[in-house]
Order: structure tokens, then sequence, then C-alpha cells
């Protein structure tokens, strides 16, 4: 059988016989038949985004994908399925997923060992979300009748994004009546949603910091979005934008760790490689580095990341025990940044509330009608409520709130957001932006804050 015909099922391969599916994200593929022809498909890709390859499939198929468990063989599953399902769609269907690296097999093990072994060959993680944004104003500026190359896009990178931060920057502070802070934070708090629903708030925050102190490091608080770190993750590389490189500060990694002690500093760094595909970290970079803007011998400030998992459940502790609990890491981080002494500047990169039908929810969002304000309404309402618990300096209380009433709304950085007030201790929280940002259909609305903490 050519390429061409695609993977060929091996009945002989236990993986495919049993398939055990991975955390695949679907959506919405417009294709075209040989025909001409147009239908809607199902994409599947790799939510870990560790495979870069895809599958499209029949929106059928989504009926199938709970069953692959890794407990029931192909006839089992057309059995339990029916509805017409047969082996001859489910077989070169699992073998397709299986050459994408989608099923727990041999083919994704071979991805993910060597996403492992770049990772830990490199000292500095390469730009992915930063680059490709920098990429799209640079066509964008081109215009349609210009071809550019690779090499062009990233000679024009830097410039462009510079100036679409100065213009993102000038916007939102344009008529402040503080638009720079006067000494340096002791913490911020800015979204990890892309910057054009998020721009507003990021230029909040790191507009006001063109003038202050340059700190000595940033210590980058994040949300672990698609890997598989069940407690707190570290990183130990620096980060690269089309801007340029953050090295890691070693300093404080190395102090770090022998405050947590071998075991917990090897829990640490376990699942480091979650940062090669993480977002939260990275779109900080380039605002870092263009408001901050390198010393006098051009090198920009090194930074320390981790990413921080929810102490609203399981009591702060890892969620399956293994990983590095909540509190441990609080101590250790706070006697690590009495050691090493110097300025250090805490980003709390934060989103809050999901919501709407991409996530689950049944009620409309989009719209002026009575149900669709109402249901907006009671998110802004319910961020507000638990953004009140911050401002009042109670990080412990919205951890316990969240822990009651279940996280309602699916705020995704309450992790990152207490750890910040918890290793600062500010005297004043200061809200400076909200926004709940939502596309034209409704689909999804994702809320944001920027906060400053002194």
């Amino acid at each position: 059988m050519t390429d061409e015909q695609g993977p060929v099922f091996d009945p002989n391969a236990a993986h495919q016989q049993k398939p055990k599916l991975r955390r695949v994200r679907g959506f919405p593929l417009p294709m075209q038949r040989p025909d001409g022809e147009k239908v809607m498909m199902l994409g599947l890709a790799d939510a870990q985004q560790i495979s870069p390859k895809m599958v499209a499939t029949v929106p059928a198929s989504q009926g199938v994908l709970p069953l692959m468990d890794g407990t029931r063989t192909l006839e089992e599953i057309v059995s339990e399925v029916g509805h017409g399902l047969t082996l001859e769609f489910l077989q070169p269907f699992v073998a397709q997923l299986d050459d994408a690296g989608l099923l727990q097999g041999p083919v994704f093990e071979a991805m993910y060992e060597e996403m492992k072994a770049n990772f830990d060959q490199a000292d500095v993680l390469p730009p992915g979300v930063s680059a490709a944004f920098a990429d799209q104003v640079v066509a964008a500026k081109a215009g349609e009748g210009e071809e550019l190359t690779d090499e062009q896009k990233a000679e024009r990178g830097p410039d462009a994004l510079r100036e679409v931060l100065d213009q993102w920057i000038d916007a939102a502070l344009k008529e402040a009546d503080d638009p720079a802070f006067e000494t340096l934070p002791a913490a911020v708090v800015a979204p990890h949603i892309d910057y054009p629903r998020g721009w507003m708030n990021y230029a909040q925050i790191y507009g006001r910091l063109r003038v202050v102190d340059r700190p000595d490091r940033v210590v980058i608080l994040g949300t672990n979005h698609f890997g598989e770190g069940t407690g707190v993750v570290g990183c130990d590389k620096g980060f690269e934008s089309p801007l340029g490189v953050c090295p890691v500060d070693t300093d404080l990694l190395e102090t770090l760790k022998a405050e947590l002690g071998e075991d917990a500093a090897t829990r640490l760094l376990e699942h480091r490689y979650d940062h090669e595909r993480e977002h939260s970290i990275e779109l900080h970079i380039p605002w870092i580095q263009h408001c901050i803007g390198p010393d006098e011998q051009g090198n920009h400030v090194p930074v320390f990341a981790a990413l921080v998992h929810d102490p609203s459940v399981n009591g702060g502790e890892s969620y399956d025990g293994n990983g590095l609990g909540f509190e441990d890491f609080i101590s250790a981080m706070k006697a690590t940044l009495e050691k090493v002494g110097g300025k250090t500047l805490v980003v709390s990169s934060a989103d809050l509330s999901h919501v709407g039908p991409a996530f689950g929810d049944q009620k409309k969002l989009a719209g002026e009608d009575a149900e669709a304000v109402a249901a907006r309404e009671q998110v802004t309402t319910h961020d507000r409520e638990m953004l009140q618990m911050l401002l009042d300096g109670k990080p412990d209380d919205l951890v316990a709130s969240m822990s009651w009433q279940q996280n309602p709304t699916r705020w995704c950085s309450i992790g990152n957001l207490t750890a910040t007030m918890r290793l600062v201790e500010p005297n004043e929280v200061k809200l400076l932006g909200y926004v709940a940002a939502m596309d034209q259909q409704g689909a999804a609305m994702v809320s944001h804050a920027a906060m400053v903490m002194n």
C-alpha cells in the first residue's frame, strides 16, 4: 500500500487492537471533495501539542472517541456504538490516529522522547506563539501582493512587533491618569490570552513598566494547559522571542532547588517538558523585553518560570500526590527570593473565566436578548466577586470559595494568582483593567484582568 493510501492498520499491534486515545482537541474542518462539493469534517489534533499532525474524520466519529480508553477491542467498540459503524471504517481510522501520534503507543512515545531530548539539549526554548504573531504582523504590513521568505519575516519581525506593542500601549494608556508606575511593583497580573483579545490588559501593565527601575530578574508564574505535571512545574531554560533571549536565572534556580531539597527539586523539574508548548509564559517575554529593555551590555533580564496547579483542588497538594505541592513551592520560593536578594518582579500570567458552548455550557452568550445578557452578567459578577478577594488581600478566601463552588466559570489561573499574592504579601492590590472577550458567534468568552501589587 502506498503512502497516498494512508497508514495501514496492524492487526498484530496491541495498542491498535485496544486503542487508547490521548488528549485531543476537536474542531470544525471545512474541506472540499474531489467533485467540488464542500463538506464539514471533524479535525483532531494533539491537545498537548507534542505531535504536529492532524487527522480529519467525519463528525460522527466523535461518538467513537470516548470508547477508545484502552479497555475495549475494536470489535467491542463496533458492537457498543452500532449505528452502522464497521471494522472496515474503524481500522483505518485507528491507523490514522496512531500515525499522527494521537494514540498511546510506540509512535507517540518516539515523538515524546525526541521532544524531550531536544528540550534538554537546548539552553533556551525557541519562540512559538510570539514568532507566529510577528509573522502575521509582517505579512499584514506587506499586503497580499508581496510573497515573503522566512528570512524576510525574521528580519522584519522585531521592528513590526515593537511597533504593534507601542500602538497598543498608546491606545490603552492614552486617557490614564497614571500612565506609569512610580516604582517597580512587587508583582503584576496580566493575561495569557492571545494578543488580539488581550492586548489592552497586557498594555495596561507593561506600558506602565517602561520607566521604573530595572528588576534583577522576572519570575513568571503561569498555567499548565497541556502538560503532564500534576503539581508545580518549573523550567530550567531561558526563553526566546523575536526580540531576543531572556536567559534563565541560574542563581535563583539553584537556590530554589537547594531550598526544596533533592526529592522536591526532582518533582519540580520532572515535567519541565510541559513548558515546551506552553503559551502562558512565552506570551509575556516580548513585552518584558520591549518594555524593560536590555541592560547596558545588551542583555535582557533573566527569568524563571513555573506553572502552578490549582490549589482549590486536593487541598493544594498535587492532583495525584506525586507532583510538587503548592505550599512546598511557596515556602521554598519565599526563602529563595530572600537569599538571592536584589529586585524581583513577579508576573502572574492569569486568565479568569472560560464559559460558553465551546467549554460545554448550554447557556447562550451572544446577542442582546435577556437570556444572553443575563448569562454574561452572571459571569462578570462572579469574576468581580472573586477578584475582590484578591483586592482585599485574601487569597486563601479565594481558594476556599472556588473550592466550595467547584470553580463554576472555570478560572484557569487560581494557582498562579494566589501563589503570587502569597509570595509578595502585598500591602495594596489595585485593579487596572478587566475584560471579558467573546467571539462573534458567542461560542466562548474568556475574561482577564490587569492588576498591580505593591
